[in-house]
């Protein structure tokens, strides 16, 4: 199981990679990318710490320099929301993160959808990989009290 999520691990970062290059952004990193949709959903502006929380990433320093990245391509801006620090998407952002969209349909989704997998089971397997994920949180945090 471990060396299957390894490998889709690797094929889903080459893809998002592949993918924003075709949508006309090469040589983001996948945690930009990432960060640039989370940003971009619900087009509200995201605290470093909500992104962090969403994203599963404990190193700060991380998407720090990430969104550093992302504001340096104008896709992102910063902005404040009292006393903390908020990102939210440009203009450039949200018409970027659009065409990667299409790109994904057009080349993923149709794609997933001639194999004929069931959506619901595609639900299931998600869930799945969320307990999962908190299974390797716990474990994660009980080898680290070792």
């Amino acid at each position: 199981m471990e060396f299957a999520l390894t490998m889709a691990n690797h094929a889903f970062h080459r893809w998002m990679t592949r993918c924003m290059a075709a949508a006309g952004e090469p040589g983001m990193a996948p945690l930009e990318i990432l960060i640039l949709h989370l940003v971009h959903h619900r087009e509200r502006p995201k605290t470093l710490a909500d992104i962090c929380l969403v994203l599963n990433v404990e190193d700060t320093h991380l998407v720090t320099y990430a969104l550093r990245k992302l504001g340096e391509r104008e896709l992102v801006e910063t902005g404040r929301k009292g006393k903390e620090k908020t990102v939210a998407i440009t203009p450039k952002g949200a018409e970027l993160c659009t065409r990667y969209g299409e790109v994904r349909e057009a080349l993923l989704i149709r794609g997933l959808k001639a194999t004929g997998v069931d959506p619901e089971e595609m639900s299931r397997l998600a869930a799945l990989l969320r307990a999962i994920s908190g299974s390797y949180d716990q474990a994660a945090r009980a080898a680290a009290s070792l």
